[in-house]
């Protein structure tokens, strides 16, 4: 039988549930640990997840013995300290998208994860999705003929709140971040780095982006067309389209369950592969396949790629004149 892959938590927000939940999905994970900034937050998560090992800080849990793998569930601003506590401890790291506040940010955890020897990767959860990796197969196949455009979009509503993180530039408040990294990421996952890049922002009262537009062109000519927001909601629906034909991923895109493969003169062909758990059991089983086959990264969510992905968020920032106050320090 497979020896388990033990694994700890880092931090215990929301996120932080649905990745404990998801682990259970898996009979070869053992959720063992947990780290929170407080002793009653660790107990608390710890009692309901049923984890034997609860830690009163990020530290104790980086420094236990008793792990194999650590997910970093924390506010994106955190993510590199947070990463490099876990690698200086020799620890293998799935972080939360998005990866980085930044890409100089991504740069150092990269560089860190690969001068020790050390397995990471960004934990972009819809690229291990079985619907996904269905959709490498039919591209690899050119089942819609050369792609030359997507459209998608991630956007939702919630009421104003500057306490919300979603409002706080101090904890990288704003649309692109926290959800346009899921179309930005389909787009690269397409065509690779984009040539040229125009987004157009509204940017709220707390001055973060609330609601983006962005257009992509690639070099062979491709175009992404992509929107995302948190003050309203978006028809959470995804479009590839081909020289022969459409692939429509249907909401909620980002979880998807199935695809619909459109070409001319022929019926519509519904994908609907087997789908279990919550979705974030299987970039849990991803990360666990590379560590038992002794790779460092993901052929999945690459570190380059997430480091690429990274610079167009970057990019995009930069025509709006969006800098956090953690990247003025």
């Amino acid at each position: 039988m497979t020896e388990p892959i033990r694994w700890g938590i880092l931090g215990t927000g929301m996120i932080a549930h649905k990745f404990a939940d998801g682990l259970a999905a898996l009979p070869d994970a053992q959720l063992v640990a947990v780290g929170s900034r407080t002793a009653e937050g660790a107990a608390a998560f710890a009692d309901q997840y049923h984890i034997p090992r609860r830690h009163a800080s990020y530290e104790a849990l980086a420094a236990d013995p008793q792990v194999d793998a650590i997910y970093v569930s924390t506010p994106h601003p955190f993510h590199c300290e947070n990463t490099l506590l876990c690698l200086d401890h020799g620890k293998a790291v799935l972080c939360e998208k998005p990866f980085a506040i930044n890409a100089r940010e991504s740069a150092r955890m990269i560089e860190r994860a690969r001068a020790k020897g050390l397995f990471l990767m960004e934990a972009m959860w819809t690229r291990c999705l079985p619907v996904f990796q269905r959709l490498h197969e039919l591209l690899a196949e050119q089942a819609i003929g050369e792609l030359r455009m997507v459209t998608a979009d991630f956007g939702f509503r919630v009421d104003f709140d500057p306490k919300s993180r979603l409002f706080d530039p101090a904890l990288g408040g704003g649309a692109l971040l926290d959800v346009g990294i899921y179309p930005i990421s389909l787009a690269h996952l397409l065509f690779g780095p984009p040539s040229t890049i125009h987004a157009l922002a509204d940017i709220g009262q707390t001055g973060v982006d609330e609601q983006t537009a962005i257009v992509m062109r690639y070099p062979a000519g491709q175009l992404a067309l992509l929107s995302t927001a948190v003050r309203l909601n978006t028809p959470h629906e995804a479009i590839i389209s081909g020289t022969h034909g459409i692939i429509r991923i249907p909401p909620s895109w980002w979880v998807a369950r199935r695809m619909i493969v459109s070409r001319a003169g022929q019926p519509d062909e519904v994908i609907e592969p087997l789908f279990v758990g919550n979705g974030y059991n299987y970039e849990a089983a991803e990360v666990m396949r590379c560590l038992r086959a002794g790779l460092t990264e993901s052929p999945i969510m690459p570190l380059d790629e997430t480091l690429a992905i990274m610079q167009v968020l970057d990019a995009i920032r930069a025509q709006w004149g969006l800098v956090y106050p953690t990247e003025r320090a």
